[in-house]
């Protein structure tokens, strides 16, 4: 019996709510798809933004042993078949590198550095949107809130003295929940913005840092080796 009283109490509670929810007004709706807009992105953030999507020490290794091989076009081969955004990267150094054997490590930098940035930047891009959730969400409850106020004073104006107090009292309740139900979502969002924020931060930290020692490492092997025959060939004609 307590649990069937629990069951009810549940469901009374949960009917109230939504009445209360639907109460809001117009402006509800939109609010409706933020929160399904912010739950879709949280899920696929969570499943998206990991250190493995950047840069895997597996990969780092054998482009590693592939660079103290020479093995460049190896190594090109081998960045085409991985999805990693640290693959990526050094496939287009790489191939700079050998279609123009004579750029300077500068250069070789340059074009690591814009590449590294573009995939740092996109990353950023995708999580500015749950700030701009953050940001749109309480104005639009705070909308709902001046329209519903509206509408309960020109209601006011049509009715009795008598009543006035409570028809007042009802919309000024009903407005706020816009108010509310926005400040959840904005709320919500913002700690999830900060949350992957961190998180990228952390990601874009061993990203940078993994591909800085590739880029360095094939700056300084990408070099012609030097023969000892040939040194001295050379310093007999001076």
């Amino acid at each position: 019996m307590q649990t069937h009283l629990a069951s009810e109490n549940l469901q009374e509670t949960t009917h109230s709510l939504l009445e209360l929810l639907f109460k809001g007004g117009p402006v509800m709706i939109p609010l409706a798809g933020l929160f399904l807009i912010l739950t879709a992105l949280v899920m696929i953030f969570l499943l998206t933004i990991r250190r493995g999507a950047l840069i895997s020490d597996r990969f780092l290794a054998l482009a590693e042993a592939l660079m103290k091989k020479r093995d460049f076009l190896g190594l090109l081969a081998t960045c085409s078949n991985h999805r990693l955004a640290c693959a990526r990267v050094l496939g287009r150094v790489v191939d700079f590198g050998e279609e123009n054997p004579s750029s300077s490590p500068e250069q070789i930098r340059d074009i690591a550095q814009s590449e590294g940035t573009r995939h740092v930047s996109l990353l950023n891009q995708r999580i500015s949107y749950l700030a701009d959730i953050a940001t749109l969400a309480p104005m639009l409850g705070l909308l709902g809130t001046v329209v519903g106020i509206i509408n309960s004073f020109g209601v006011l104006s049509t009715e009795m003295q008598n009543t006035s107090s409570i028809l007042l009292a009802s919309g000024v309740a009903q407005a706020l929940v816009t108010t509310g139900t926005g400040l959840v979502i904005g709320i919500s969002a913002a700690l999830f913005y900060a949350f992957f924020r961190g998180k990228v931060q952390t990601i874009s930290s061993d990203f940078e840092t993994g591909v800085a020692y590739l880029i360095a490492l094939y700056s300084q092997l990408r070099r012609p080796v030097e023969h000892p025959h040939r040194l001295q060939m050379d310093s007999d004609f001076d």
